[in-house]
């Protein structure tokens, strides 16, 4: 299986439950003339897989793009400190949703599917010093809104409600599920 991501976490998540993967990504301008916010993202994630799914016909590509969402605003991944700053604010206290789609191509096999993962996250009140503390670390440079679950952004995080690999960044339960209504069996897993 192909993996059209560069996400560490991606990758961890797959291989860490049976899938033989390669990586091959293309840079691709990550935008959507959808309106809707579930249907943009999951026609960026269709994007990153066909880019590499039209060179690797035979293969299953499988892509992911992961948005934070609050007050129907989107909030990728910060561009410098002070939107690191201004994102965490923003969540500080409040709920907000994770969005995760997802898409599967095989091209010989006339496989195309996409779908969504969407899990809610509740975060604690977030003070000025802690905030100063995160970005010291540097993990939120590259995070959607501006955290990371699974590391010390988990400082934030009072609960979810739903997939917490979605949040993540690979709504790991609903691709398995997705391959199962696929017809492709996980007794293949390291073949894929």
């Amino acid at each position: 299986m192909i993996l059209a991501s560069k996400s560490p976490r991606r990758k961890e998540i797959l291989e860490n439950f049976g899938f033989n993967l390669k990586i091959k990504t293309k840079e691709i301008e990550e935008v959507s003339s959808e309106e809707d916010i579930i249907e943009k993202i999951k026609d960026i994630s269709n994007k990153k897989a066909y880019e590499i799914a039209n060179e690797n016909k035979n293969e299953f590509v499988v892509s992911a793009d992961t948005i934070v969402c609050i007050d129907n605003k989107i909030l990728g991944k910060p561009k410098n400190q002070e939107d690191i700053y201004n994102m965490l604010r923003k969540l500080s206290g409040r709920s907000h949703e994770v969005i995760t789609a997802f898409s599967i191509i095989n091209i010989n096999k006339n496989i195309y599917y996409s779908d969504v993962e969407i899990t809610k996250v509740f975060f604690n009140e977030i003070s000025d010093s802690e905030i100063k503390w995160y970005i010291d670390t540097k993990e939120p440079f590259d995070k959607a809104g501006s955290y990371g679950i699974q590391g010390k952004g988990a400082l934030f995080v009072k609960r979810i409600e739903g997939d917490f690999f979605s949040v993540m960044g690979f709504p790991l339960g609903k691709f398995l599920r997705s391959l199962k209504k696929l017809n492709i069996d996980l007794n293949c897993l390291e073949k894929l």
